[in-house]
């Protein structure tokens, strides 16, 4: 893979040179005398690097103001008004460079027909670096979104065979049938459970991302489905903070970190153990950590041997790329810490 801050250097540098290359020649050419002065090489030169830095500041904006995610009906008369400020900037920012050259004339550099000729001129010139760049990023983000709709749907036939596989309904089904008679107020809240994940499960396809609060519900009824199973053997414990509810995050991750630390931690334990929650936002990040009881085996996590784990990997992946991060590892010789983090997007 093409590592995007050395393509984006590679692409400025070289096509900023370009730039120049040609304004050199260019002056080569219609100059009364054939040639061009040195003056004129060094001038043109240093406005080619002032097209690059202004271009790389306009860029850092770009991306802290969100405009990348921005409709065409907003972006398209703020971009067109930025340049005609950037070409404005590049027109002033020559002067200081033509001075000790001896290329300046003030009759020249303020006359306002050609202060608006020349600012006209860079403007557009901006406006085709802006048209690049937003072309790039649009292509990049379309590409990514087919990578991310086609692991999803991977991830959804993983999830129908790892955790809605028949062994997870056969025991659901069992132990509402216990219940119905005993007690079907529970029975009743439990099949609402069970179909509640159920029409979860089978919509993961249709959505990249869903609301945390959503997801949060899922575990629950995951959890209280797996509580009538494992009775006194299963504890859960719960410490959400109000701010990360409308986080977004990949749809059953959560659910499939929490059916790993069962599967694979607890109900391996005679005396069973606890699933312990956290929700935190620290910086504007969302930071879930799931604590179950259980170790290690043999040097490594026993939950790590889930099916759900590397799709998670992947998912976190393909829609955070570096900003997000997913570890697992042993917090005592009693209890498995897995950690996720990922920003907020709005």
């Amino acid at each position: 893979m093409v590592n995007k801050n050395r393509l984006y250097w590679t692409l400025q540098i070289g096509g900023w040179s370009l730039y120049a290359l040609i304004q050199i020649l260019g002056s080569a050419v219609v100059a009364d005398n054939p040639g061009v002065s040195a003056q004129r090489i060094i001038f043109l030169t240093y406005e080619a690097v002032f097209g690059l830095l202004l271009t790389h500041g306009f860029r850092i904006l770009i991306i802290r103001w969100k405009w990348l995610q921005a409709g065409m009906a907003v972006l398209i008369p703020r971009v067109i008004g930025s340049v005609f400020v950037l070409g404005l900037i590049m027109y002033f920012l020559r002067m200081p460079i033509s001075l000790p050259l001896g290329l300046y004339s003030s009759s020249v550099a303020f006359d306002l027909g050609n202060i608006l000729g020349l600012t006209t001129v860079y403007a557009v010139i901006f406006f085709l670096w802006s048209v690049l760049y937003f072309i790039y990023n649009y292509f990049e983000r379309y590409n990514t979104s087919l990578k991310l709709e086609a692991s999803i749907r991977e991830i959804e036939l993983n999830n129908l065979k790892s955790q809605l596989n028949p062994h997870f309904i056969f025991n659901a089904l069992n132990s509402i049938r216990a219940l119905v008679d005993e007690n079907p107020g529970k029975s009743k809240e439990a099949i609402n459970q069970l179909a509640s994940i159920l029409r979860n499960s089978l919509t993961t396809g249709k959505r990249g991302l869903t609301k945390f609060e959503d997801e949060l519900k899922i575990v629950k009824d995951y959890l209280g489905l797996e509580s009538i199973r494992f009775e006194e053997r299963l504890r859960t414990q719960f410490d959400i903070d109000p701010e990360s509810r409308d986080f977004l995050v990949p749809p059953l991750m959560i659910q499939t970190l929490v059916e790993n630390g069962i599967k694979h931690g607890i109900a391996k334990l005679t005396a069973g153990g606890v699933i312990q929650m956290k929700a935190m936002v620290h910086n504007d990040r969302l930071i879930i950590q799931i604590r179950n009881s259980g170790h290690f085996v043999n040097g490594t996590i026993t939950s790590s041997e889930g099916l759900g784990l590397e799709n998670t990997r992947q998912r976190l992946k393909l829609i955070y790329g570096n900003d997000a991060s997913f570890r697992i590892l042993p917090e005592s010789d009693t209890f498995v810490l897995t950690e996720v983090e990922i920003p907020h997007l709005r």
